[in-house]
């Protein structure tokens, strides 16, 4: 990342800075409260420090998932009382649509205020990186700096369009995340162990392919496990499956095979019956998942070996929980692995991923874990290639 300018490797000071920030908190059922704030604490600091320079502040960020237009679920409102709380020196003003306001409000900004702008996927703009947009945006600033390491995986007129206008640098959650994951990559200490969750094989196969080069270890769980158990012939009764990437994981446990990493699969898990799941489940060897049931769990004997390779290990890798997480007959085997993960203090660990951070979100110990990732999809991007286009538009 030696191409790259930080703001600590520089002097910003007394500029009007268009700062690229990543709120996309999740939000509770009724959208009207925020179920885990840790992507604002984040950026707190870069925040700080950039306002102890002297520097006026304009706040970037897309929150949700809206088609390209206003939709007041998903506005950046409920994100500025939250930030009001961590900076209760500052004024947080959301400037509701920064095209159509008077230039006159941007003139006119003091020094203790900090302006959010609305959500930046209310614009069909955004997404398209359409170039008078990010134009548009850039205009606001003398200076562009990108924190936002969960969104560098996307091309968005925000991210990598406003760099074409606007001298830009790395915020201090983008050093931090880039040199932790690039340590692990490139200089894991060994044994490295590389936990990977989750549902759907489309999404991580390229992680998974990455992992079979590098780990020594590779857990394989969540629904993404029985796509392997059924490659291996092994019948998993009603579990999500995914039949017809059974080539994928033959050719991925092969390329396992000859890179001498063991890949771990569940050999007992805890099943439960789809149409009754507030009833606890059942133990069982994955070679007998009764046909009526599906997997929901890792069982007591996965733990146990799991749990033996995660304490010897030197770097750990977790992305994706390992069961079905959101029902607590069936979360045990996740908080297993973030227990295991805790107590090894001689490990380098690095967690990411939007479900694995709900799932630990409220534990104890977190400060245990030595980098969690604010990125899901471009942690798995940036391990996969080494880097992002976020990071690239940044180079000089």
């Amino acid at each position: 990342m030696s191409d790259i300018q930080f703001i600590d490797d520089v002097e910003i000071k007394d500029k009007k800075i268009l700062l690229r920030v990543d709120f996309n908190v999740s939000l509770n059922p009724n959208y009207l409260t925020i179920a885990d704030d840790a992507r604002i604490r984040q950026a707190i600091p870069t925040i700080q420090y950039l306002l102890k320079k002297g520097n006026k502040l304009i706040l970037v960020s897309h929150l949700g998932r809206p088609k390209g237009k206003p939709d007041p679920k998903f506005s950046l409102k409920i994100v500025c009382n939250q930030l009001q709380e961590y900076l209760p020196d500052n004024h947080i003003t959301l400037i509701n649509d920064f095209m159509t306001e008077p230039a006159t409000t941007f003139k006119h900004q003091q020094k203790d205020e900090i302006y959010v702008l609305e959500n930046s996927r209310f614009y069909p703009g955004e997404k398209e990186n359409d170039t008078e947009f990010a134009k548009r945006m850039a205009a606001l600033a003398e200076v562009f700096v990108n924190d936002a390491f969960g969104v560098c995986h996307r091309s968005d007129a925000s991210v990598v369009g406003v760099t074409k206008f606007l001298p830009s640098y790395g915020g201090l959650l983008l050093r931090k995340e880039t040199e932790m994951l690039s340590k692990a990559l490139y200089k894991p200490e060994k044994p490295f162990v590389a936990a990977i969750g989750g549902s759907k094989i489309e999404t991580k196969i390229n992680v998974l392919d990455r992992m079979m080069e590098l780990a020594d270890h590779l857990i394989i769980g969540g629904a993404l496990a029985n796509t392997f158990l059924y490659a291996q012939g092994i019948e998993v009764g009603q579990s999500l499956v995914e039949k017809d990437k059974k080539d994928l994981a033959q050719k991925l446990l092969f390329k396992a095979a000859q890179h001498d990493t063991s890949v771990i699969l569940p050999s007992d898990c805890v099943v439960g019956d789809p149409n009754e799941l507030e009833i606890g489940g059942l133990v069982c060897k994955v070679s007998e998942v009764p046909e009526d049931k599906q997997i929901l769990d890792i069982g007591p004997e996965t733990k146990a070996r799991i749990g033996t390779i995660i304490a010897k290990a030197k770097t750990i890798v977790w992305n994706g929980p390992v069961g079905y997480f959101e029902n607590i007959h069936y979360r045990q085997g996740t908080d297993f692995m973030y227990y295991a993960i805790t107590n090894n203090a001689d490990a380098v660990s690095i967690v990411g991923g939007g479900d694995t951070l709900t799932a630990i979100s409220k534990k104890e110990y977190l400060e245990k874990i030595t980098h969690i990732s604010t990125g899901g999809g471009a942690m798995l991007e940036f391990i996969e290639q080494g880097t992002l286009p976020g990071i690239e538009a940044l180079k000089k």
